[in-house]
């Protein structure tokens, strides 16, 4: 089998004892062959010149543009299909375009001439790059070709290295950019990339292989990407790892594009020669672009020149057995015909879509400019942006603590149960005991924003759950047939907040009382109790408020947290955020948090003393329990004394046996009368103090310590008195943050240089 000869200049060594030979170009302009002039219509030349224009932006690093990848196995033919298809005489020999990817760039000019370009690797270092960059060479006579290539070959370090630091490396991640132009040169743009390695050699590595690997995958992955995979007929076609690589990315096979080279190398009549004619007529392999057969120079052939090239090729399918093949599928004319069609049409099919993207990426790139603010660099350009920024912060964060909802910043992104993630899958809101289902979810992007909002939604529920958890005991009516339950307990043994209320039956509530009676027993006369009784009875009931208060509070301090965060993620870059935070939101969230604690621990403290009130709500409770219980003992004596006769009156109530039967119903037992007295008078204190705690815990500490003022933290007015070295080191922009500037500067201009060209081809399309 031969080596493919591939784009260089120098010798070319070829296998199975076959002697080296040196391909001299001779001197040759640089004027369009004849052959390329049908590929010229005015509608093709309006499209595919959309995207050459587009590529001259510099939009190809940004977004995926319609290509043409010529792809395969290494020797199989591809950078011999390259050079008829271009019909550009290239040095060849097996050093140079099996080492990296080239791209052949075909386009009208004014003049003819023939331009060289690397484009480095992104991962190479900033030096390695500009050194790169810089190199670019024009000539107007073939005959300069190899040196220039030659000159590129060693920038790259490819085989030597011009950079006496740097390894020679056997394969390079850098792009080979051809440019061609000339007045009748048609719009056209291929890509060679190295061929797939199979195994290690003395002079290939695994590491080499997985390069090509990836870098063919990187090309062939992309959706708009025609992929050209060209097998070679000289090896069974299911051993050619091109095949899988583009099933692997386009298992449809709806962009590609199947090519047959050296059919010539098949035996006549064989079964192998049979086996790919029937490949190319879409028997075996399926792609939706169908296959195309092409033929090579042979080695015989080398110093033939391109237009005896094309004559041979078309002498061979005129007699050789894949003459019986449709004839747009074989020979270099029908291909190039072929491929300029394909390109205009998918090219013109995904103009739409590329506008689309190109709009989505230009909106993305202007938005993070804007966060970037305007430049940084002296000390007043940092107190200007710091002092825009703040006005920013203050007016929202005063609109979202008032709950004025007008500012855009409100509503942008709204999604009523959406939740925002960050890069780690965490939720950017709420925490793990909100239910992100609920209409009004702490969990929502929306909600987070709209500040007041959301702290109001949490102060109800905060109310809510005390008003029906935060009782240790709930006391059942004499005759409910509720059953009991067991209360949630901490690892630690104390009542767990997330408990339910323990039901409590008459005689149970009574008992509890009662042990307390017995432990607070003073002076006091039988049948009264120790008023201490009731600050007991009331410390127990209340063991939950402590650790429900503080989850409520620790909750709306965190979304406080996460709404300053999120307004600081929407107005500024994140240089300045992380330098601004510490500086000053760190240090006075810590203030109002500990504030909050503090002042919730004083709370707590007037809770903890014994029960003060000076609430006629409280003698109210009482009264009307105690008419309760007396009621319900006075129906039923009177249901005990009423007698049903078949008289015309109906019913008679006895008024003597009403009172004698209410008079004995009076329970001697003085301690029970006690416990009774006692249990009215907390359930009554309980009440109030309740409501009071309420108050207390939403106005002095979620308000007056948490949410009251949060503008206040990054004004005008703080930002006035940063020094300034302060100022300087929060708002002056990085080396870092420059370079990102100047990025994003140069994207949006070659973006907007893009948006322009693409309105208007589709305008006119």
């Amino acid at each position: 089998m031969r080596t493919e000869e591939s784009f260089a200049g120098g010798s070319s060594n070829e296998t199975d004892g076959v002697k080296d030979h040196q391909i001299i170009i001779k001197s040759e302009d640089l004027s369009t062959p004849s052959t390329l002039a049908g590929l010229q219509t005015d509608e093709q030349r309006k499209v595919l010149d959309t995207v050459a224009d587009i590529r001259k932006c510099g939009l190809e690093s940004i977004l995926s543009l319609p290509q043409l990848v010529v792809c395969g196995d290494q020797s199989a033919g591809k950078s011999s299909v390259l050079e008829a298809l271009t019909e550009i005489p290239f040095p060849r020999n097996d050093n140079l375009c099996t080492r990296f990817a080239t791209e052949i760039i075909l386009r009208r000019g004014a003049s003819n001439t023939l331009t060289i370009k690397i484009i480095p690797d992104e991962k190479r270092s900033l030096a390695e790059k500009e050194r790169i960059k810089a190199f670019e060479e024009s000539i107007t006579d073939f005959s300069e070709l190899p040196l220039l290539m030659d000159k590129a070959k060693t920038l790259m370090d490819v085989d030597s290295s011009s950079d006496p630091m740097s390894q020679p490396r056997a394969f390079a991640r850098d792009v080979l950019s051809l440019e061609i132009e000339g007045p009748s040169r048609p719009q056209l743009t291929l890509v060679d990339l190295p061929g797939l390695i199979q195994s290690e050699t003395k002079g290939v590595t695994k590491a080499d292989i997985k390069l090509v690997t990836d870098l063919t995958d990187s090309y062939i992955k992309q959706s708009r990407t025609i992929c050209l995979a060209v097998v070679t007929a000289t090896n069974d076609y299911a051993n050619q790892g091109i095949l899988d690589r583009v099933r692997t990315f386009d298992p449809k096979g709806e962009r590609t594009l199947g090519i047959v080279t050296k059919p010539d190398r098949l035996p006549s009549g064989s079964g192998s020669e049979e086996a790919f004619i029937n490949l190319t007529l879409n028997k075996d392999i399926f792609f939706k672009l169908g296959w195309h057969v092409v033929k090579n120079r042979s080695f015989e052939e080398g110093s033939n020149t391109l237009a005896q090239r094309n004559a041979t090729e078309a002498e061979y399918f005129e007699q050789s057995n894949f003459s019986k093949l449709p004839k747009d599928s074989v020979g270099i004319d029908a291909l190039r015909t072929r491929l300029a069609q394909l390109l205009f049409d998918h090219i013109k099919h995904e103009l739409p879509t590329l506008q689309s993207d190109l709009g989505k990426t230009l909106a993305d790139s202007k938005s993070e400019l804007e966060k970037m603010g305007e430049r940084r660099s002296t000390l007043q350009e940092c107190k200007a942006y710091l002092m825009g920024l703040s006005l920013d912060y203050y007016e929202i964060c005063k609109a979202a603590v008032a709950g004025y909802y007008e500012d855009n910043y409100f509503n942008i992104d709204a999604d009523r149960n959406g939740v925002a993630d960050d890069r780690n899958g965490r939720s950017s809101a709420g925490d793990e005991d909100t239910d992100p289902n609920d209409d009004f979810s702490p969990l929502s992007p929306i909600t987070i924003r709209r500040l007041r909002a959301i702290v109001q939604y949490l102060n109800t529920k905060f109310s809510e759950e005390l008003r029906t958890k935060g009782h240790k005991f709930i006391f059942l009516q004499p005759d409910a047939s509720d059953a009991l339950n067991e209360p949630l307990l901490n690892p630690d043994g104390s009542l767990s907040p997330e408990s339910p209320p323990v039901k409590k039956t008459n005689d149970g509530a009574i008992a509890w009382v009662k042990e307390m009676l017995l432990k607070t027993r003073g002076r006091e006369l039988a049948g009264n109790f120790n008023p201490a009784l009731i600050g007991e009875l009331f410390w127990d009931q209340s063991t939950k408020w402590r650790p429900l208060a503080t989850i409520h509070v620790e909750q709306v301090f965190k979304i406080c947290r996460q709404f300053l965060e999120g307004v600081l993620k929407q107005k500024c870059p994140k240089d300045v955020r992380a330098r601004l935070w510490p500086t000053l939101f760190q240090d006075a969230l810590d203030t109002r948090r500990n504030g909050s604690m503090q002042e919730l621990g004083q709370i707590m403290k007037d809770i903890e003393s014994y029960p003060i009130n000076y609430n006629h709500y409280y003698t109210d409770t009482i009264a009307k329990r105690r008419l309760a219980r007396n009621k319900t003992t006075l129906a039923q004596c009177i249901k005990d004394a009423t007698s049903y006769e078949v008289t015309n009156d109906g019913t008679s109530v006895d008024v003597d046996k009403v009172v004698e039967s209410y008079s004995h119903r009076i329970d001697p037992d003085m301690e029970k009368y006690s416990c009774e007295e006692a249990l009215d008078c907390l359930l009554a204190i309980y009440k109030v103090s309740q409501k009071v705690f309420i108050a207390n815990i939403t106005t002095q500490v979620v308000e007056r310590h948490v949410v009251r003022g949060l503008e206040s933290i990054f004004s005008p007015v703080a930002v006035t008195t940063l020094s300034d070295e302060d100022t300087v080191a929060i708002a002056g922009e990085p080396a870092a943050s420059k370079r990102q500037r100047a990025f994003l500067e140069d994207r949006i201009a070659k973006l907007k240089e893009g948006e322009k060209i693409l309105q208007k081809v589709i305008r006119t399309a």
